[in-house]
């Protein structure tokens, strides 16, 4: 399957705005939608596992990856660093749509290799509702905290590069508005072309 005819999801937020919580609902109930699994050198966090939510390199590891230019993007946030295999996610896209759980900076690296990719950005309804989010989560200590919600106020500045927003107040409202972009973007021409082969032979079209 050729990468245009794939979907390329990704979807980007501060800190605290509820995207992984999204995105888990989202591959729960799409089995046609496969997540790429970025490298990152943070420590996993809860219930996370190596090669679920991201393979969890050594610095050295990561930059060893880097300088050999296998990352298609990579970016420093709060203190770490993460990227996205070249490889891998040409490889998912050779098999169907993917989606890309990413912060704003690799989306835009991604859209600039992919210029077929669907950028959605995650808000938060308020930076009150933010700071509570992240606090209720009991992960960091008040300074982490605080150094997130400063990083959030410069990556929202970002969400004009993006093709759509949604805005996190109520989780399935938020949840529901994702699965219509996915499904639109779907009813792309070259998608449907992709999905529905033979419909498109028997009338003729190609």
């Amino acid at each position: 399957m050729p990468e245009e005819s794939a979907n390329l999801f990704v979807i980007s937020a501060p800190s605290g705005a509820g995207k992984s919580s999204l995105v888990r609902a989202l591959m729960a109930a799409d089995a046609r939608l496969a997540p790429t699994v970025s490298h990152t050198t943070r420590a996993p966090r809860g219930a996370e596992q190596h090669g679920r939510e991201y393979f969890f390199v050594s610095d050295d590891e990561f930059d060893a990856m880097r300088e050999r230019g296998e990352f298609l993007e990579w970016a420093a946030v709060h203190g770490n660093s993460y990227g996205t295999s070249r490889e891998a996610l040409r490889q998912r896209l050779a098999d169907g749509d993917a989606l890309l759980e990413i912060d704003w900076q690799g989306a835009v690296q991604v859209k600039e290799a992919f210029p077929f990719a669907t950028l959605i950005f995650v808000l938060p309804p308020g930076m009150d509702e933010l700071r509570a989010r992240l606090t209720g989560r009991g992960e960091d200590a008040l300074e982490t905290i605080e150094l997130r919600l400063a990083n959030a106020l410069g990556e929202m500045q970002h969400a004009a590069q993006f093709d759509f927003v949604i805005i996190n107040d109520v989780f399935e409202h938020a949840l529901q508005e994702m699965q219509t972009i996915i499904a639109a973007q779907r009813l792309r021409y070259l998608s449907q072309r992709a999905a529905r082969a033979d419909v498109f032979k028997s009338l003729g079209i190609f």
